[in-house]
Order: structure tokens, then sequence, then C-alpha cells
């Protein structure tokens, strides 16, 4: 079954810090083996003006579970989730998710 990886950043300290490197981090899971797609998505900001539940996602598309848990033990996903922690300065979490048709 298709597999995802979510990374649900927190929102983060330096918004325009974040934004500035975001991209490197999109790079660098492009890399990761055998990944089938890459989907990046900013969270909107309420109306009322409180913090949004989470900054940004990252989520990362693979053909199946085992594809997934592979890619993230190669050099290319220390490379990555190093990244990822450098830009969670506001927290982060990092869920793996069964894809199911709805």
């Amino acid at each position: 079954m298709p597999t995802k990886i979510t990374v649900i950043y927190d929102n983060p300290k330096d918004p325009e810090a974040f934004e500035a490197d975001h991209h490197e981090q999109v790079t660098l899971a492009r890399k990761l083996p055998g990944i089938r797609r890459v989907e990046s998505a900013k969270v909107w900001p309420k109306e009322d003006g409180s913090p949004t539940p989470a900054y940004r996602l990252l989520d990362l598309y693979f053909a199946d579970y085992d594809t997934a848990s592979t890619a993230v033990t190669t050099p290319q996903a220390a490379t990555f989730v190093a990244k990822v922690f450098e830009l969670a300065t506001g927290g982060v979490r990092i869920v793996f998710a069964d894809v199911e048709d709805a």
C-alpha cells in the first residue's frame, strides 16, 4: 500500500529564516531513495489572528511501507533529517501513514 511520511512543522521562531531555507529541505527530500512525490504545503493563517496549529507540512510519498522504511536508513535521509531539525525551531512531528483511497 502506498505510504507517506509527513513532517509537521510547528510555528517557527523566525518564519522568514524558515522560508529562506525551506527550498533546500524540499531538494533534500527529492533525493531520498524510492521517493515518488514530494508535496509541501503552508498552513493558512487563522481568520482571528491566533496561531495556526502547524506552520508547514511536508509529505513524502513512497510505493509502500518497506520502501519508506528503507529510505529513512540511508545517508540521504540522515542529511534530510538533520535539515528537518535545523529548521524546526518551533517543534516538529514526523509520522508514517498508509495512503488510502477515499
